[in-house]
């Protein structure tokens, strides 16, 4: 008699300890299935990284350059010195934090949007130098230049997609729940934004 009352008592232990089991292996699961997006993200947010450094380090050759003309108009190689001289001032926080931080991208982007822009200013500036047009020192770094850009692009998008994919599986039911119980963890990704205007080739109105 004592017998048949364990074994109801037994079963409920063993259904316990499988619900436990059944728990533990889900929340295993999807934090390893998190941390494995997590770091396809954080290598590719080091491609682009290496890519907009490759173009910062372009930039002094490329001023020095355009100072050797005559009569270059100097607000526009000083704008691109500027420019170039923010994005070394990003912080290490702000480049470590960018993909998981929406404001530190913000700042990331935006110092680099700078440079950008300065940059693409110049380049339209060339065009009223046929001296520096035909400048060969020149043409090669405008040739890196245009090839960084394009990699930046492509690199901007591989990101993107890789925290797109991220942030599906981190805000889904029920992995939003079992990401909430580590915290910042595994916070949402930040996106690139296209720059306003990027669509729209800059204008420079010469005297």
């Amino acid at each position: 008699m004592g017998q048949v009352q364990g074994r109801p008592r037994s079963y409920g232990l063993w259904i316990a300890l499988a619900i436990v089991v059944v728990i533990i292996l889900a929340i295993g699961g999807t934090y390893n299935s998190l941390v494995t997006l997590d770091q396809a993200v954080q290598a590719q947010w080091a491609q682009v990284e290496n890519q907009y450094q490759r173009r910062a380090d372009l930039v002094p050759n490329l001023v020095a350059t355009v100072k050797g003309v005559a009569n270059f108009e100097k607000s526009t190689y000083i704008a691109v010195t500027q420019a170039r001289a923010s994005v070394g001032q990003l912080s290490p926080q702000v480049l470590q934090n960018a993909a998981n931080d929406p404001n530190a991208m913000a700042q990331f982007q935006q110092a680099q949007d700078k440079l950008g822009s300065a940059l693409s200013r110049l380049l339209v500036t060339v065009e009223n130098y046929p001296d520096l047009k035909a400048n060969e020192n020149f043409l090669t770094l405008q040739s890196q230049l245009e090839g960084t850009e394009n990699r930046i692009s492509v690199e901007r998008r591989r990101y993107n997609e890789l925290a797109q994919a991220f942030n599906t599986k981190r805000n889904t039911f029920p992995t939003a729940m079992i990401a909430g119980i580590f915290g910042s963890r595994f916070n949402t990704k930040a996106y690139f934004q296209a720059q306003p205007g990027a669509q729209n080739a800059p204008k420079v109105n010469f005297p």
